[in-house]
């Protein structure tokens, strides 16, 4: 039974101390600690005061503070967690906080004008909440009462020395407290050598009231621009002084405390148009606060700026402020999809943990929309955050409600849902790549009625490649490329024609020679010279190709080496070759008058046809055309059916011609063999 009453209590308090926060102890009759919830890593302050090393006095302003900090709640006061007392200490836990006296000196850069503004909004607010709605007087206005938190806000504490407004003495003179330790005694007003200037008379007729600490707030103010107050005539420089806050700092530190503003004028003043409260963060994160009452029309303008906004704003106030803020706006105010982009913007300032744990939700349960809307913004911004994604919730959880795209009536999500296939691919299994997307590609590659759909599946494909099975990949590359180069769009010709160069390290040298080069001769005559010119250029580089291993075959090894590889390393080429394709928009394309005109095929199922090479209008029929390397020199064999035709056509000595040209300009060989 006497182990009981002889127990240490001090184990019922929920925390524990980590490490001493030095300095604090000059300011005020408390000493600060670091401490964390126990049993997690929770961080919290510890305020102690030893009730040992302390004098009477001492002990009843920190039992008089934690009676106040217990009652009293705001937004811009300090948390209060738990307490614990015995008769050696008195522990009181807080919100993870430091002085503001220490958090000054880390200030830098443009954004601190614009952050010091917040702070002093929250202090004035909560200095309005204690003197207008509390009745009551802080007393103790200074750097050292003031803390911030992780989230950058400004916190009023140092409760010590609160009083209730209508506490006079018998005179009817305010009473201002003796400070301890002595050196705060810097931040009392002048009157506190003449109380007869504060009488007080009527409650708000003067602003007698609330004069005490609004000259704290003028100290308060300087010391934010300026640093630590050493001597109380420094008050006078306000060379620092915003212009805007000048006019109001001087009426805070007046001689006069009747010509002191009250709180609740400072906030209405200044919050005016122009006014030192009126900027971009005050008004976002007071927005925030009201999210809930504001209508639809609000909360779209509010978010459609925010985006841009948020390079202005200090990293922890984004991090800790605005992003919990934008997270429960989505999750309980039904804004919708409008917050994504703020949100994941943001969603860079956390780490992996954090991110897992706030923004992977989030997106998860986005990509389950139905709503279009919803839907286009995950898409356009997937490279925000996909490789935050694993490949077990993308497969499992995202990719089933993406793969719906592909199938969508609206051709601005098909494309999209295309497009989105570039970031997926690298994280998809077997199936949901190699089976799944490549059976969307083929159906929207040979149908969709949009031709800019056409051309970004087919440039998708082309910068996938790496990622599929060499077995799928050797399958259907080939037969995909040489499809687009049939399409009656242009780009789409282009896509196939680039996407072939791009991945040429995928082919066998085998089906370079008997598949490739014959699929793009005829696109050298192409009625777009657009289309043209990179074929010459494919041309150039797959007969080069050829040319090398011809000369010297040990280098067919090397050259096919990327074929059966599974994981195979692409050029540099591929990451720009159609950059233009992916990022561009169906109505951005160009359209010229085949695509909008029915047109047939530029090749048919076998080579033969005269229409396919544009130029004998059914006089010479070609059945082949075999591009053999021998000697350094390209030989082009021309087996025709009738001899005595090619001889007497007019057309076909102006193609051979044609041919003539078309060598020179590539450089293979000296000469040209033609063999009928």
């Amino acid at each position: 039974m006497w182990s009981f009453f002889s127990r240490d209590t001090s184990k019922d308090f929920p925390y524990e101390i980590v490490e001493n926060v030095t300095g604090f102890e000059e300011k005020s009759i408390w000493s600060l600690k670091k401490g964390k919830r126990k049993g997690t890593d929770e961080q919290v302050s510890i305020f102690a005061f030893e009730i040992k090393n302390g004098t009477e006095s001492k002990l009843e302003l920190a039992k008089a503070s934690l009676k106040r900090i217990k009652t009293l709640r705001h937004p811009s006061i300090l948390q209060f967690l738990d307490s614990f007392e015995n008769d050696k200490v008195i522990y009181v836990a807080t919100e993870y906080v430091e002085t503001l006296g220490f958090h000054l000196d880390k200030l830098d850069g443009n954004k601190k004008d614009v952050y010091l503004t917040w702070g002093i909004f929250q202090i004035t607010r909560a200095l309005s909440f204690l003197n207008n709605d509390g009745n009551m007087r802080h007393n103790n206005v200074s750097i050292w009462s003031v803390f911030v938190n992780s989230s950058g806000e400004w916190k009023l504490g140092g409760l010590e020395y609160v009083q209730s407004i209508d506490m006079n003495n018998q005179s009817n003179q305010v009473i201002i407290p003796v400070k301890i330790p002595p050196i705060l005694e810097i931040y009392d007003p002048p009157e506190k050598s003449d109380p007869s200037k504060v009488k007080n008379t009527t409650k708000w007729n003067c602003s007698t009231s609330s004069s005490t600490d609004m000259w704290g707030l003028g100290c308060l103010i300087w010391e934010s621009f300026n640093g630590p107050l050493k001597m109380r005539n420094n008050l006078k420089d306000i060379e620092n002084i915003p212009k805007t806050l000048a006019p109001l700092y001087c009426e805070l530190v007046g001689a006069n405390p009747s010509n002191r503003p009250n709180p609740a004028d400072i906030i209405t003043r200044c919050r005016k148009p122009n006014g030192f409260f009126k900027n971009e963060l005050v008004d976002t994160l007071l927005f925030l606060e009201e999210i809930q009452i504001k209508d639809k029309a609000e909360k779209n303008r509010f978010f459609n700026a925010l985006t841009q906004q948020l390079d202005n704003f200090p990293d922890n106030v984004c991090r800790y402020k605005i992003l919990p803020q934008l997270i429960n706006a989505y999750e309980y105010s039904g804004i919708g999809s409008i917050v994504l982009a703020p949100m994941f913007k943001l969603g860079r300032l956390l780490d992996e943990g954090e991110y897992q744990k706030k923004i992977v939700p989030c997106v998860v349960k986005l990509f389950s929309s139905t709503d279009r809307v919803t839907r286009s913004r995950l898409l356009q911004q997937l490279e925000l955050f996909i490789h935050h994604l694993t490949p077990a919730v993308i497969n499992d959880q995202i990719f089933p409600n993406v793969a719906h795209g592909f199938l969508d009536t609206n051709a601005t999500i098909r494309e999209q849902t295309v497009k989105a296939v570039i970031h997926l691919a690298p994280k998809l299994n077997y199936n949901n790549l190699n089976v799944e997307v490549l059976r969307h590609f083929a159906r929207l590659q040979s149908r969709d009625d949009q031709g800019g759909i056409r051309t970004n599946t087919t440039v998708c494909l082309g910068k996938i490649a790496q990622h599929l099975h060499p077995q799928v990949r050797q399958r259907v590359l080939v037969s995909a490329f040489i499809r687009a180069m049939r399409d009656p769009f242009p780009p789409s010709r282009v896509a196939g024609i680039l996407a072939l160069a791009a991945t040429q390290q995928y082919f066998l040298l085998s089906e370079v020679a008997n598949r490739i080069l014959p699929a793009l001769c005829p696109l050298t005559a192409d009625p777009e010279k657009s289309v043209r010119d990179p074929a010459f250029k494919t041309i150039r580089g797959f007969l080069g190709k050829l040319e090398r291993v011809s000369e010297d075959p040990t280098l067919r090894e090397s050259m096919e080496a990327d074929v059966h590889t599974a994981t195979p390393t692409i050029g540099n080429a591929a990451a720009t070759w159609a950059g233009w394709a992916v990022s561009a928009v169906s109505a951005k394309f160009y359209r010229s008058q085949s695509d909008t005109r029915p047109r047939p095929p530029l090749t048919g199922k076998n080579l033969s046809k005269p229409a396919s090479l544009g130029m004998f209008n059914g006089c010479v029929c070609l059945s082949r055309v075999v591009f053999v390397c021998l000697d350094s020199l390209t030989v082009i064999l021309f087996f025709c059916k009738t001899h005595e035709a090619i001889k007497t056509c007019d057309r076909f000595i102006f193609f051979l011609n044609f041919l003539l040209y078309t060598k020179m300009h590539l450089t293979y060989g000296n000469e040209i063999f033609f063999k009928y």
